[in-house]
């Protein structure tokens, strides 16, 4: 299955100054199943600095922390709480339903890219002025 060439990205930006991108998914995905901020980033080629400081800026975001880290060499790394899976399960949540409220909007947009794109009738017809409606007169009695 191919992905379409247009897509829409959902960026979450909360009243404490918070986010919540798709970047931020792509880590915690790789986390849940690394179990390790280092493995995280290799395996998203983000560096090691930026996903502890992406962690970091997830857990004080919200009240609940998003992971646990397990400081040391051995028997160390990172989880991500019930917390976090609840998260992944909203974002995605609202992933598909932008995803479907937008599909035709976007479809419309992505041919609009095509060189051979034809203009719809609506879109000729609302370029045309419309005349100005008549003015009633008023009554004078």
């Amino acid at each position: 299955m191919t992905e379409p060439a247009a897509r829409i990205e959902l960026t979450v930006c909360f009243a404490n100054g918070g986010r919540l991108s798709p970047e931020d998914l792509m880590l915690i995905e790789a986390i849940r199943k690394e179990r390790s901020i280092l493995g995280a980033g290799r395996v998203t080629g983000i560096s090691y600095r930026k996903c502890w400081l992406m962690v970091d800026a997830l857990n004080r975001t919200f009240e609940v922390p998003v992971f646990e880290t397990h400081p040391g060499r051995r028997g160390g790394g990172a989880e991500i709480t019930a917390f976090g899976e609840r998260l992944v399960a909203l974002y995605r949540s609202m992933e598909r339903r932008m995803r479907g409220a937008a599909a035709a909007a976007l479809d419309e947009l992505q041919q609009a890219t095509d060189p051979d794109f034809q203009r719809r009738a609506s879109a000729a017809a609302e370029a045309t002025p419309k005349p100005e409606p008549r003015r009633a007169r008023s009554r004078r009695s």
